[in-house]
């Protein structure tokens, strides 16, 4: 037990106690009163409804955290590491194949730890608010299509990862190149390939809200490949958009869900406000941002499994593993990075959420309807039973949208704040 391991217990329990308060601040600031902004979508029984959504789903978060840290510092505390270690070299003399077991057998443990909690929020509390559309064979499915995508991509982009660190100067950078080609040709990929293993996608029926799309992918200079419909409803009775692809060859995706539930010009303003985030650069600044935030951790990386590395042996040995290998490293600087992870989404969060504000202005301004879009967000936020007006410390923490009232008061003219 160094000092590096009292910093990470430390480390750990303050974001788990900031993530505590900041869900306590959350349930206190519930309105009593639906918002008047919400007329006609919210009463107060819908508003009651909302609360003990959000009440319950605070507890439950709370009960998984807590779960979650007692696990992972009993694992901690007993040895499990470099008892893992040891087990997977004993399975096996190759230093890659070695690897491989070790993050297997965490990524399955991890998985099954977290299924009961799964199972839970789809089956008991999304089924008791009316959202959950799912069956449990659908969701037994879902949750084995995973692990087969995770053995099928997962294991080559570790094995990739694995041999460079053990056997290339200058790993990091080399990891860092290989795996941002990986991501990039994954994301091409996933809309072909991946994505329909789970949903259905149906191309949209040629009709008037077809054409209407088509006109205002042309107005916004946005080249359509295609308009499809998902069945969304499948699984959930929320709603959702979203574009996918690169370049000339970009996909609308709606859910059936958000078809069913809005009108021709709500969806439109949807659509806009994605195509918002096109135009206005936002995916490009993100996709570079991330590429070089992900050069800065396969750098940190490089540190955690330096073999004659200061720094890699103080975390291997916070963690009483004695032998500093590339997997081990991998995990112990994943625990690491998780409080200083949760400083950098702030900055992220905050920045994204000005994005959000952008797209908003461009879908008011390309459609000329900013009560359109306004109209869209109440019954989303409506329909999803929302918080109406969420407390500042949860807003910075984790949104990654504005709160309603806050986009509300930026469609009318108001100044955009958080």
């Amino acid at each position: 037990m160094n000092l590096l391991a009292i910093l990470i217990i430390i480390s750990l329990f303050l974001l788990w106690k900031l993530e505590f308060i900041a869900t306590l601040l959350n349930l206190k600031t519930f309105p009593s009163t639906p918002p008047s902004e919400l007329d006609g979508l919210m009463d107060r029984e819908k508003l009651d409804r909302a609360r003990s959504y959000l009440s319950i789903n605070s507890r439950f978060d709370i009960i998984r955290s807590v779960f979650s840290l007692g696990i992972l510092l009993a694992f901690w505390f007993a040895g499990g590491f470099p008892f893992l270690d040891n087990l997977a070299r004993s399975l096996a003399g190759n230093e890659i194949i070695s690897g491989l077991i070790f993050l297997g057998i965490l990524f399955l443990a991890q998985n099954l730890i977290s299924l009961p909690f799964d199972y839970y929020e789809t089956f008991v509390i999304e089924e008791k608010f009316g959202f959950n559309k799912s069956t449990v064979s659908t969701f037994i499915v879902d949750r084995l299509k995973g692990l087969l995508l995770a053995a099928l991509i997962g294991m080559p982009l570790l094995a990739g990862i694995l041999w460079i660190f053990n056997e290339v100067p200058n790993a990091w950078i080399w990891a860092w190149a290989f795996v941002t080609v990986f991501q990039l040709l994954l994301t091409y990929l996933a809309p072909s390939f991946i994505l329909p293993l789970f949903n259905k996608f149906t191309p949209m029926p040629d009709g008037d809200l077809k054409s209407d799309i088509e006109a205002l992918g042309d107005k916004c200079g946005f080249p359509l490949q295609g308009v499809f419909i998902i069945d969304g409803s499948k699984r959930s009775t929320k709603a959702n958009a979203y574009f996918t692809g690169f370049g000339k060859h970009k996909k609308i995706a709606l859910f059936d869900t958000l078809i069913e539930k809005s009108s021709s010009p709500e969806l439109l303003a949807i659509l806009a406000h994605e195509i918002g985030h096109f135009r206005l650069g936002h995916i490009k600044q993100r996709l570079f941002v991330g590429i070089l935030q992900m050069a800065m951790v396969f750098f940190l990386i490089g540190l955690a499994t330096d073999p004659n590395g200061a720094f890699a042996r103080q975390l291997h040995d916070a963690f009483m593993v004695d032998k500093i290998s590339p997997q081990v490293g991998l995990v112990l600087f994943t625990i690491l990075l998780e409080p200083a992870s949760k400083l950098l989404s702030v900055i992220a969060n905050a920045w994204s959420r000005k994005h959000e504000f952008e797209a908003d202005a461009y879908a008011s301004e390309s459609t000329g309807t900013p009560e359109a879009l306004a109209t869209a967000l109440k019954k989303l936020s409506s329909d999803h039973l929302s918080h109406p007006a969420p407390h500042k410390l949860r807003i910075v923490l984790d949104y990654s949208h504005p709160p309603l009232l806050q986009r509300l008061k930026a469609l009318q003219g108001g100044k955009a704040t958080l």
